[in-house]
């Protein structure tokens, strides 16, 4: 572990030294990444300067232990400082754990209604308002730039778009079907009633990061629909693309959030080669048999990540177990999604560390 410390801890002298470049002002995009890479960085370089100067005050203590006027208080400080150099190093491993390359990238979401009719519509809208308000505590912008409207009010897909530091991080736990069980607007008799949205989360990318052919796309342009203002609604800003159209590998992105067209096009382009990343990524994940193909299920109501219950004024989160998998929803429904999303990342690190242990133990055994 230390050999990797010391590697890390060389890596952030150069970032630190590139960001003091003024050149660097001329190229904002690897601006922009040695900056994440800076804020990545930074709490491991800060234990590392803090196991540091607490080794030099344990030995200094450890000397103080041969005066007997001063031996009391130094075991004392020997004992904390031990300890608390115990749980740098707990820190440390953590912090060595495996991350998502894709963490500090902006985030396309995309809600669709699923099993449940008008209900699930509605649901979606009430998902689109619990991730604005998250993503707004976690200083995150999400722009809508595509919205189907379904009966009643609903939304049968949604297509936003998240920015900020780290935005994917704080959303990639979101993707997978959710689940409601409440009583609908629409029933009279007092039933519950179950339906589902499908929620995909899909890492940013540029054009230049993915193979997107732009003689395989079809833009098409025409008049905003649905609420937008006068002058989105009266000029030809929104913007249609279509990757190969027609055939099986058929993607079609739909941008008419502002009166750009221009903006539209840009950001539908990004939408496409998103898509189409997370298709190369589903198909090599498929090949290699790692995980499953795709995000997110048919949205039957059997498929589930998580449920909202109303009834009870529960979300429980069926990735976790025992106790910690259940949320208040009168919380989480109003953005409190944090806790859930914590708790997920702790699950995943321990379930990390608990490999890493054991490949070591195999490793030491193959040695012997």
């Amino acid at each position: 572990m230390s050999g990797r410390l010391e590697e890390l801890a060389a890596e952030f002298s150069m970032v630190e030294l590139a960001l003091g470049d003024p050149a660097m002002l001329a190229e904002p995009r690897e601006y922009a990444r040695l900056t994440r890479r800076h804020r990545e960085l930074t709490p491991l370089v800060t234990l590392l300067r803090e196991r540091d100067s607490l080794t030099t005050d344990l030995a200094g203590a450890r000397e103080l232990l041969a005066d007997p006027d001063m031996r009391e208080l130094a075991a004392g400080e020997v004992e904390s400082i031990t300890a608390r150099l115990a749980g740098i190093e707990t820190d440390l491993e953590v912090l060595l754990l495996p991350t998502d390359p894709d963490d500090g990238k902006n985030v396309i979401l995309e809600l669709r209604a699923g099993a449940g009719g008008a209900e699930a519509g509605l649901f979606a809208t009430d998902l689109l308002r619990m991730y604005t308000r998250y993503a707004e505590g976690a200083n995150l912008k999400l722009n809508v730039l595509d919205a189907s409207e379904s009966d009643l009010g609903g939304a049968s897909k949604v297509v936003a778009e998240i920015t900020g530091d780290f935005a994917y991080r704080a959303f990639k736990w979101e993707r997978g079907v959710h689940r409601v069980q409440r009583v609908p607007a629409t029933e009279s008799a007092g039933r519950i009633h179950t339906s589902t949205v499908t929620v995909a989360v899909l890492p940013e990318v540029q054009q230049d990061e993915v193979h997107l052919d732009l003689s395989e796309v079809r833009i098409d342009v025409y008049r905003s629909q649905g609420a937008g203002g006068q002058g989105v609604n009266t000029t030809d800003s929104a913007v249609r693309a279509v990757y190969r159209a027609g055939t099986p590998d058929e993607i079609m992105v739909v941008c008419q959030d502002g009166r750009s067209q221009i903006k539209n096009r840009e950001k539908a382009l990004i939408v496409l080669a998103s898509r189409l990343a997370e298709r190369e990524r589903a198909a090599r994940e498929q090949r290699e048999r790692s995980e499953r193909a795709s995000q997110v299920g048919s949205g039957d109501r059997s498929e589930k990540i998580r449920t909202y219950n109303y009834a009870q004024n529960r979300v429980t989160d069926h990735r976790l177990e025992g106790d910690t998998k259940n949320f208040a929803l009168d919380s989480v429904i109003e953005g409190q999604v944090s806790p859930v999303v914590a708790a997920l990342a702790r699950a995943e690190r321990e379930r990390q560390l608990v490999e890493m242990g054991q490949q070591q133990q195999d490793g030491q055994y193959g040695a012997a």
